[in-house]
């Protein structure tokens, strides 16, 4: 039995891969943006051992779900579900991108991580001068490619974690719409994958998932240059060093 935190899991993809981690018997610690939205994830999720309340737009709020998340022990994988689409700019970056990399720095360091990007990564541009100095500018697709760009930089200096990046796909779900053509199981199931399976295609590292497929991701993300940039940029905004 593993012991797994996923963040934004009251909704979509992360309560389905919540649902599914109980389901197989794992002890899953879910998380929602306040009190409310925690009870709401706990009567979805029968059988999660808790849930964590948290906004991850605040830095502030953030520290708070690492100090509760470390309370639990040392988790045998975290999946960095939560994210947003239509906000504000800043609101993007720092649910999508800074939480991830302050949450990666302060939880106790796992055997596995998961970040969830997107394909829109590919259309992302680092523009890490310009993010430095305002992250007011910064799309979803820029978003999405900090978050890979920050899971290639953990694998690349974390060798004992399993580090990897998905893309679930365009999904049926409050964010992807009813329309969105992709399979809603498969959105979920890459990341339940990769955090417990003892299949040694899911025991990598630096990897880019569609669907439980490795697939190409944007170069700018495999970028060392642009990788220490990045860190060097959410250090200086949160004041957390990503730890050796």
């Amino acid at each position: 039995m593993a012991k797994i935190f996923i963040t934004g899991s009251a909704d979509g993809l992360g309560q389905l891969a919540a649902q599914a981690l109980v389901a197989q018997g794992h002890e899953v610690v879910l998380h929602a943006r306040n009190p409310d939205r925690v009870q709401d994830a706990l009567g979805r999720t029968p059988g999660a051992v808790g849930a964590i309340p948290g906004d991850l737009s605040s830095v502030e709020e953030i520290k708070h779900v690492a100090e509760a998340a470390n309370r639990w022990g040392t988790f045998d994988a975290v999946i960095h579900n939560a994210g947003i689409y239509r906000s504000p700019s800043r609101e993007v970056f720092v649910v999508n991108a800074l939480a991830p990399y302050l949450l990666t720095c302060l939880i106790q360091r796992p055997k596995r991580l998961i970040y969830l990007s997107s394909d829109m990564h590919l259309q992302g541009r680092a523009n890490l001068e310009e993010l430095a100095r305002d992250q007011s500018r910064v799309s979803y697709s820029d978003s999405k490619l900090y978050v890979t760009m920050l899971c290639m930089a953990v694998a690349r200096k974390w060798r004992d974690v399993y580090t990897n990046a998905v893309d679930p796909g365009w999904v049926p779900t409050r964010m992807g719409g009813p329309g969105a053509p992709d399979d809603l199981q498969k959105g979920y199931e890459t990341q339940v994958w990769l955090a417990v399976s003892d299949d040694p295609a899911a025991k990598v590292s630096g990897k880019y998932f569609y669907h439980q497929q490795e697939r190409a991701y944007n170069p700018q993300a495999g970028d060392v240059p642009l990788q220490e940039r990045f860190l060097d940029i959410c250090e200086t905004l949160t004041g957390v060093p990503l730890p050796a």
